[in-house]
């Protein structure tokens, strides 16, 4: 079996953010992260980059804040699919989820998603943007591009996120008392979403909407490595470089690009 592949494909858009701007800045610092001289290349299974598996950085797509970028995400997806890569994305605001699943979902059909956050992004409308960043979810299911949605980490769930929740049949972990071993095992396509405030700010300070009592890193990654279903997709979104002090939360992204493609390659073997 040859290699898996795997495309690095930045998003550099916050158009859609709320309260703060900043994730479109955040690309560039995951990359200068993830090949730092800091670390190495090796995941915790062992697997390395380059070795067991091959991740090409394809660079940003050529984003101009508007709402033509949609149509740039979904093109430059569908061609690292075609080219028989597993896409992993850079964001961004988690707005960019939308389209990315809109072009997985055109190759692979409707997919299961398991997306970490502290918030639900299920608002129908959100200070009157329908493709907010707090909004995306919503977007999703009610076009029928995701069979299951799971949430975990989510701590900010208000009355219309709860109705949402209920009408799309969200369904979201608990975070009191909250182990891995409570998030289903699922089953493919599956497509992966990490907002980084869903891990806790005091190990990912850099997010535009810190909210505190989140997941520690070791629980996100004792929830992925439950996982068992070819994964075809996955973002890593809202990293603001603007409040990253000493890159820690630009460091715990790499890593996570580092895991997630391990996972995905050992899933696809």
């Amino acid at each position: 079996m040859t290699q898996p592949l795997f495309h690095l494909i930045g998003l550099p858009t916050d158009r859609n953010s709320s309260f703060e701007r900043g994730p479109a800045l955040a690309p560039p610092a995951v990359r200068v992260a993830l090949w730092s001289d800091r670390g190495n290349l090796a995941c915790e299974d062992g697997q390395e980059i380059g070795l067991d598996f091959l991740l090409e950085d394809r660079g940003d797509l050529p984003l101009v804040e508007a709402l033509s970028d949609d149509a740039v995400i979904r093109a430059g997806v569908a061609d690292s699919l075609a080219a028989g890569a597993i896409p992993l994305l850079l964001g961004g605001d988690h707005a960019v989820t939308y389209p990315v699943v809109e072009a997985v979902a055109a190759r692979h059909g409707p997919v299961t998603i398991l997306h970490f956050d502290a918030h639900p992004d299920l608002y129908d409308l959100f200070e009157g943007n329908p493709r907010s960043h707090a909004s995306p979810f919503a977007r999703i299911m009610e076009a029928g591009l995701a069979t299951r949605l799971v949430q975990v980490g989510i701590r900010t769930l208000n009355r219309h996120c709860r109705e949402q929740a209920e009408r799309f049949g969200v369904e979201i972990v608990p975070l009191a008392d909250f182990t891995p071993d409570r998030v289903p095992v699922l089953e493919g396509p599956l497509y992966l979403s990490i907002d980084l405030d869903g891990i806790d700010p005091s190990e990912a300070p850099g997010v535009s909407h810190p909210e505190p009592g989140g997941l520690t890193t070791r629980e996100v990654l004792a929830v992925l490595r439950r996982q068992t279903a070819p994964i075809v997709a996955a973002d890593i979104v809202e990293l603001n470089p603007r409040f990253d002090a000493h890159d820690r939360t630009a460091i715990l992204a790499a890593k996570l690009v580092r895991e997630v493609a391990a996972l995905a390659a050992r899933n696809r073997r």
